[in-house]
């Protein structure tokens, strides 16, 4: 009987182990996840490049004049510049099943201070074809990754477009999307 009670003790004392051991393990997991996830986070990524390394040429010029005498379009030189759009655009798309309810907030990556002054200057026109961009829309396509790339491909195209007609150049290299809400 006397064996019986320290065998059951014995066996509790060892579970109370394991048990503070598999605690001590799912916190450290969870810490380390925690970790990882905030350095991905919050971790700064160098994907642009330097203006120096970016400016190999060393005259700190972003366009000119091509050999044929037109001037070039390039978007690619110069640090990168974001240029936040004031407003999120919210609207309506057509679906299938429903119509949505989308918001989508935009920011804009130009290179040097030039496309930056032009980009800002033109906000309201760079929004009214964002906008003309948006409303072509369908809630099914939205819902998908593709679709949105797709989104963003096109209205690339159409703000290009669109500045090029107005300052001679394309200004803007990339619209990303830093929001997107579909109710």
């Amino acid at each position: 009987m006397a064996e019986d009670k320290e065998n059951e003790l014995e066996l509790d004392s060892s579970g109370g182990k394991k048990k503070k051991m598999i605690m001590i393990i799912a916190v450290v997991a969870i810490l380390a996840i925690g970790g990882g996830a905030a350095f991905f986070f919050m971790g700064s990524s160098d994907n642009a490049p330097s203006a120096s390394a970016t400016d190999a040429s060393g005259d700190g010029e972003e366009g000119g004049v091509s050999e044929g005498g037109q001037e070039s379009t390039s978007v690619g030189v110069g640090s990168a510049i974001y240029v936040p759009m004031p407003r999120a655009f919210r609207f309506n798309v057509p679906g299938a099943s429903r119509d949505r309810f989308v918001e989508i907030r935009v920011q804009l990556l130009v290179r040097g201070g030039d496309n930056e002054e032009a980009a800002r200057k033109h906000v309201p026109l760079i929004e009214s074809t964002l906008l003309s961009v948006f409303s072509l829309a369908n809630a099914d396509d939205l819902a998908t990754s593709a679709g949105k790339t797709s989104l963003k491909q096109d209205a690339l195209a159409e703000v290009q477009k669109t500045m090029a007609d107005i300052e001679g150049s394309k200004v803007i290299e990339k619209v990303l999307f830093t929001g997107f809400v579909m109710q």
